[in-house]
């Protein structure tokens, strides 16, 4: 029976259609890894149409790690939250950064509170042809950061595929009307001051009247291929086809 199909052509395409189609439609593998000093609670949200990928929220030992398997046209983020506890008294569960307010581990749907530094991810968008829909992700500044973070795609093609994040560590290098508590975060200027022109809102939302601030330059010479501020795009987003991704907190050395 299979070398009848196999020297049939319509029944040979129709089987390496197939393989590429499920192949493609795979998704990817989005693996975290905590490479910090300290245990980290990661938050994951999906953005609204896209399904859950397992959990929203889990611990994460110093120099552990943990996969997930995100369907194809999937959509959301990953962050890490610290300094992390449960209330001896009411059981709640709450963050020092990246808390999402759910007062659980599991965060159920809601996003970090800023500032927190973001990984960000579309997972097969683009054209119709499934063996050719493009991933989009970046790392982002723009809610602020907590950690050091850096995404790499492996076994991609078609895009640039390139490493992307920060390594440096903001939190040592931020001005003092940015720092957030005593120092464990360092807040965007849109969080620390809410205007327009730092939030790219009202008569400021669009490319051409937003402009890198003062702010946002500290952060984008800090870490270049990074998300500095709403119209980041042009050196903040890569894309990848048929890729997995690796989200590495506090990476050790730049790539």
């Amino acid at each position: 029976m299979i070398i009848t199909l196999l020297h049939s052509p319509v029944s040979f395409c129709f089987i390496i259609f197939s393989f590429l189609f499920f192949y493609g439609s795979n998704g990817a593998k989005v693996t975290i890894i905590n490479r910090c000093s300290f245990t980290v609670w990661p938050g994951i949200l999906a953005n609204s149409g896209s399904s859950g990928i397992g959990t929203t929220g889990f611990e994460l030992a110093s120099g552990g790690s943990r996969s997930f398997q995100a369907p194809q046209s999937w959509s959301g983020r990953f962050w890490a939250r610290t300094g992390c506890n449960f209330d001896s008294q009411t059981g709640q569960f709450t963050c020092l950064t990246g808390d999402c307010g759910s007062n659980q581990v599991e965060c159920n749907g809601s996003g970090a509170k800023p500032p927190a530094t973001l990984a960000e991810f579309t997972i097969g968008s683009g054209p119709e042809d499934p063996t050719r829909k493009q991933d989009f992700y970046d790392v982002s500044l723009v809610d602020g950061y907590n950690v050091p973070m850096v995404v790499e795609a492996s076994g991609g093609s078609e895009g640039d595929c390139l490493t992307t994040g920060c390594v440096a560590d903001l939190n040592q290098r931020c001005p003092a009307e940015l720092r957030f508590g005593s120092g464990s975060a360092c807040k965007s200027a849109c969080e620390a001051f809410g205007s327009p022109e730092y939030c790219c809102s009202g008569a400021y939302a669009s490319p051409t009247e937003c402009k890198p601030s003062m702010y946002s330059e500290i952060f984008k010479s800090a870490c270049p291929r990074s998300y500095s501020y709403a119209f980041d795009d042009a050196t903040s987003t890569f894309t990848c086809t048929s890729a997995d991704y690796t989200i590495t907190l506090c990476p050790s050395l730049p790539r």
